[in-house]
């Protein structure tokens, strides 16, 4: 059975793992802020350590399993689905028209394929489901908000690599500005720096998601409105997704998930008011149960699939 290497980057981590079948054999992690990175230095300096540190982790795995057979990275970004191309990353600032795959490639020896990291997610929790269906939405709520489309077993990018982009649907007109140069955009109130800007908002305190999490739950009434705001954001933009594109599955992933009990009312609540009435208790919506694994998962898989593999 063939050996894939899957790397899952975040705004603030990186991780590896080898798999096998469907589980992940092997794994190694390290904290990289590449968002912070990108906003400190000038964009080919953090480029070039992006590369570095992607390609130190791969090398390290490739010691211990020098069988492995292809390499998928998934990144939080635009990905041109033609070149492989990473066009622009609305969370690492600076970054355009970069070539991941083929740099990461040069500094390894060895091929790569890039997708971007919540569509890898998308198709690691598809190809985890017990049962077959007909398609599933990933939505990944972490630095910022991303979704992936499967549908009839293929993943579904779009012409210019931006399908399933949920997190920059504009839900407040002129709202907060967004790293992808809109404003108003979901991810921008859903996210974990969307909680962070509403808190601080209110407060004028400037801390994380998880330390906001920690004071919605001791009763801090602002903390709580920040993540009851990131709950119905959430839902509004589902809500018109799936008026769009017809899905019963979707799946909630991502660090933030796990602050999901602070956001659950008031996503119900919004979704079931902005949904059309043929669709209102119909859809299947689950935390992932893969925990941070399903972007390692999905991107193996997408590469072994190119690879023929």
């Amino acid at each position: 059975m063939a050996l894939l290497a899957g790397i899952d980057i975040g705004g603030t981590n990186l991780r590896i793992g080898v798999v096998q079948g469907r589980q992940v054999v092997a794994e190694q992690r390290m904290q990289a802020d590449f968002s912070q990175l990108c906003k400190q230095l000038e964009p080919e300096q953090a480029w070039q350590q992006i590369v570095d540190s992607i390609a130190t982790l791969i090398r390290q795995m490739l010691e211990q399993y020098p069988q492995i057979d292809a390499i998928g990275i998934g990144f939080p970004g635009f990905v041109d689905p033609y070149t492989g191309f990473v066009a622009q990353s609305p969370n690492l600032p600076g970054l355009h028209h970069v070539d991941l795959a083929g740099d990461v490639a040069e500094a390894v020896g060895r091929s790569v394929i890039v997708d971007n990291d919540a569509l890898a997610a998308a198709y690691g929790e598809y190809q985890l489901m017990p049962l077959p269906v007909a398609g599933l939405i990933y939505l990944g709520l972490g630095t910022g908000v991303g979704g992936g489309l499967v549908y009839a077993q293929q993943v579904l990018a779009g012409e210019h690599g931006v399908s399933m982009e949920i997190g920059h649907l504009i839900i407040v007109p002129d709202g907060r500005l967004c790293g992808c140069g809109n404003r108003g955009c979901m991810e921008q109130y859903a996210s974990a720096s969307g909680v962070a800007i509403s808190y601080a908002e209110a407060t004028g305190q400037q801390l994380d998601a998880h330390s906001i999490a920690l004071r919605a739950t001791s009763g801090d009434v602002h903390a709580m409105a920040a993540y009851a705001q990131a709950g119905a954001a959430l839902a509004q933009g589902l809500a018109h997704i799936v008026k769009v594109v017809d899905v019963a599955h979707i799946v909630i992933g991502g660090g933030m998930s796990a602050a999901w009990p602070l956001m659950r009312a008031s996503f119900e609540q919004r979704l079931d008011a902005d949904l059309i009435p043929v669709l209102r208790g119909k859809l299947q919506i689950r935390l992932s149960s893969a925990g941070d694994q399903a972007g390692i998962i999905g991107a193996a898989f997408l590469a072994g699939a190119r690879s023929g593999n």
